[in-house]
């Protein structure tokens, strides 16, 4: 587990670069993919979400050129990329280490929040409803993406293990996690 004292890992500036020149319509195919395949094995999650399963959330990695939005859409999510702002009701934003490692358990939320290396814009009701659900879910998106890997799935899960050495961001679930 990491401490939230510790300076976060960035995203390697040449990887973020490749982003500009990435077209995002079929990487926003692939991501809305894997969201609906996360849904169908965790279909909790998107109940937990109540009042909030048609709310828009603004996810914005500060260390990327590109920003994401989530519509959950009531178990048939749905994922935008873009190069420019989006909208949304609510928007949360910081280095892509803080946004995964809270999914994983790396980092305590509120700890990020106060810290500023997290910002929580708009309805927070809803972002807190978001928290909850992907918490109460354990999601693991290494995991997942060894799952919808069939006979590449080992593979998937040494390449994405080599990732989470190479650069320090938490790219699967911890075994001691922080409350969000």
């Amino acid at each position: 587990m990491h401490d939230h004292a510790v300076e976060l890992p960035r995203f390697p500036r040449l990887p973020a670069l490749a982003l500009r020149g990435l077209p995002l319509a079929p990487l926003s195919l692939t991501l809305s993919a894997f969201a609906r395949r996360m849904a169908t094995r965790h279909p909790s999650m998107f109940r937990r979400l109540g009042d909030h399963a048609k709310a828009r959330f603004v996810l914005d990695p500060t260390d990327l050129p590109i920003c994401m939005a989530l519509e959950p859409a009531e178990g048939r999510p749905r994922v935008q990329l873009s190069r420019a702002p989006l909208e949304g009701d609510a928007r949360i934003a910081g280095p892509l280490a803080a946004l995964l490692g809270m999914v994983h358990g790396a980092y305590d939320g509120d700890a990020l929040f106060f810290s500023r290396d997290l910002v929580i814009e708009g309805d927070t009701a809803a972002v807190l409803a978001l928290r909850n659900a992907m918490d109460n879910a354990e999601l693991d998106l290494a995991a997942e993406a060894e799952a919808i890997s069939g006979p590449l799935g080992a593979r998937v899960r040494r390449l994405i293990d080599f990732a989470e050495r190479r650069t320090g961001v938490a790219l699967s679930r911890q075994e001691d996690m922080y409350e969000w």
